[in-house]
């Protein structure tokens, strides 16, 4: 064999490597001298060349180090450079290998096969210096690429399992945060004399922005309420579980409704003061972009006399004895979006066995599998199949009808309220 190196041009600069490091070549002839003029050439070129003197040789070493280009004669006895090809793409590896014949082979049927065993490229004897150094070239931005590509899904795949930790850790932090948000509302039915509170309250996502409940103002009265706080996730918890603290019975003089009369007793803010103060500190302490609908009501358990406050909230709907509804309130802005904003006061009575109902736009707002919304109108149907139903039942029942009209689907919203059973102190 012949092989055509004069065209070489020793003067010139080695080509730069693909890669940090010279770049590796196998170069793999049984003819001794063949090897050493294609070595020698390779060399000055700045390539790391090792040499085989037969496809054996070249497999054994190719499964002990994985090289950038493999350039191998096609014609040798025992494995042939074609069968070197096909057995050097089985070995595991991780990154590319170039792999270019050595041929005297020029019919396209031959090549076809070639490309079928795995070989990137063809260079025919005797070899042109030339054409040998453009084809290096090309192996070496392929190998190159392949290279870079590794190390970016190595990185992604690095990046991935990181994201996975984080993920994993902040499902844990929300498994617990979704149960300290239950905590929010422990008692799901309070008994008061002249009436009880049954709560609703069923989360979207680990964390809702709903808080719905109830606590006693004085021996003779009670108070209601249902927010929705916009958003969802951690940010929306976090503000409902401030909220939450700000309505809890248990907080003492930290209720925000709560204060003591002239006369040393127990008292509380009218609604639309307890609006207007939520309002305030939203705006002036907490500074933050969120703002919250309320529905609140203060109840005279004595009297029936309702006091309550619509604050961006759906109408509350009072149920009479005789199982008539009717939507209460006459709207009002959310809190946390205007300074200054004044709210109004709306009042009416309960008589014994009527029921008033306080819901976020979880209910009002679901929609169908279409996209259209129950509405106001749809959640007095919803109520009107099961008003015979005690309140506890009634809530149940709701919440299958919702889901009936949702296709089955998960709620988007959080879905929640309170139904107080007012039956007098007698």
């Amino acid at each position: 064999m012949v092989t055509n190196l004069a065209m070489a041009h020793p003067s010139e600069p080695p080509l730069a490597p693909a890669v940090q490091g010279l770049v590796s070549v196998l170069v793999v002839d049984d003819s001794r001298a063949q090897r050493r003029i294609l070595t020698v050439q390779l060399r000055r070129w700045g390539y790391e060349v090792t040499e085989a003197e037969d496809g054996r040789a070249a497999l054994k070493l190719c499964s002990q180090r994985a090289f950038d280009i493999v350039l191998s004669d096609w014609m040798m006895p025992g494995m042939s450079g074609l069968d070197l090809c096909q057995a050097f793409r089985a070995l595991p590896r991780e990154g590319y290998g170039y792999f270019i014949l050595l041929t005297s082979k020029s019919e396209k049927t031959e090549i076809a096969v070639g490309l079928e065993h795995g070989a990137d490229d063809f260079l025919t004897k005797p070899v042109n210096a030339d054409e040998l150094r453009a084809r290096l070239r090309a192996g070496e931005r392929i190998v190159s690429m392949q290279q870079e590509l590794v190390e970016k899904n190595r990185l992604v795949s690095s990046t991935l399992d990181q994201l996975q930790k984080v993920y994993d850790s902040l499902d844990r932090d929300l498994i617990e945060a979704h149960k300290l948000q239950q905590a929010f509302v422990r008692d799901r039915v309070k008994c008061f004399e002249g009436g009880t509170a049954n709560v609703l309250l069923r989360p979207s996502g680990h964390v809702g922005g709903d808080l719905v409940g109830s606590f006693r103002i004085d021996s003779r009265r009670v108070a209601i309420f249902s927010v929705d706080v916009s958003g969802h996730g951690v940010a929306s918890g976090m503000m409902t579980a401030r909220l939450a603290g700000m309505f809890s019975s248990r907080a003492g003089d930290h209720n925000i409704a709560l204060n003591i009369n002239a006369y040393g007793q127990p008292d509380s803010w009218p609604p639309e003061i307890v609006a207007f103060r939520l309002n305030q500190i939203m705006i002036e302490e907490m500074q933050v972009d969120q703002y919250f609908t309320m529905a609140y009501a203060d109840i005279n358990l004595n009297s029936g006399q309702v006091d309550f406050v619509q604050a961006g909230h759906p109408h509350p709907v009072l149920i009479r004895a005789d199982g008539s509804l009717h939507p209460l309130g006459d709207g009002g802005l959310p809190i946390g979006l205007i300074p200054g904003a004044r709210y109004d006061r709306c009042s009416m009575t309960l008589r014994p066995g009527d029921r008033l109902f306080l819901t976020s736009d979880g209910i009002t707002e679901c929609p169908d599998p279409g996209g259209s919304e129950l509405g106001g109108a749809g959640l007095l149907t919803l109520l009107s199949r099961s008003v015979a139903l005690p309140s506890s039942e009634l809530l149940e029942a709701l919440i299958w009808d919702l889901s009936a009209f949702a296709g089955g689907r998960d709620f988007p919203d959080d879905v929640s309220g309170v139904l107080f059973d007012f039956t007098g102190q007698g």
